[in-house]
């Protein structure tokens, strides 16, 4: 038996606030968690949508029920499992430069700031978009979300664009998955490879918080 591949073209989508035109100063992408629909995720960031900001969801590429019982056949959306995962993180990687360049067909680029945010098992994706993709991201917020730990930092090309990306941690003071544990190695890894980090606590668990949302975009 011998394993075969090839580059399929497939129907991605992605949910957006916000009309992109002159007026707008900054885009975020924000990547949704494990289970989740972007369409649904994308309503925590309405509080956001002031005219200055176009706010994109983009959808992870596999769709899955989240119940096997008939009378509630809810779905949601992964980013990667363990199964040929290198092939899916290529695959999302240029998913999400396609999406960023549909976006900027209608905005002027050097003006606006680009802002990735990934929450949970989004914060890896948006990891590896900063530091793998062809987009500039100008800022990187990983929210009760780890930083992918097989990502290469002794590589120059992903520190420097790292180091540029402004980053921040945001985790709940509660939440049961990022512990202060959890977070002191990501910090301490990040900054042992010159890559300083913001660190942003809340009372909270294992969600967002349109307070902690608001300081992220006034800063």
């Amino acid at each position: 038996m011998r394993e075969h591949r090839l580059l399929a073209t497939r129907t991605a989508r992605y949910y957006s606030l916000g009309e992109p035109g002159p007026a707008t100063r900054q885009l975020w992408v924000v990547c949704h968690g494990y289970g989740q629909l972007a369409g649904r995720f994308l309503r925590h960031f309405e509080p956001l949508d002031d005219g200055a900001r176009v706010i994109v969801a983009p959808e992870g590429l596999s769709r899955f029920y989240l119940s096997e019982s008939a009378a509630e056949r809810r779905v949601g959306a992964s980013w990667m499992t363990r199964e040929d995962r290198l092939a899916e993180i290529d695959d999302y990687v240029r998913y999400l430069d396609a999406v960023h360049d549909d976006v900027f067909g209608f905005v002027d680029r050097p003006q606006v700031i680009v802002h990735a945010l990934g929450f949970s098992q989004g914060a890896a994706t948006a990891s590896r978009w900063t530091a793998m993709g062809r987009a500039r991201v100008d800022r990187l917020t990983l929210w009760g979300g780890e930083f992918p730990p097989d990502l290469d930092l002794t590589l120059e090309t992903v520190a420097d664009r790292l180091r540029a990306a402004r980053l921040s941690l945001v985790y709940g003071r509660s939440d049961q998955f990022i512990t202060a544990k959890v977070v002191t190695g990501i910090t301490e890894r990040l900054r042992a490879h010159g890559i300083s980090v913001r660190e942003i606590a809340f009372d909270g668990g294992h969600e967002l918080s349109e307070t902690v949302l608001r300081e992220l975009a006034a800063s």
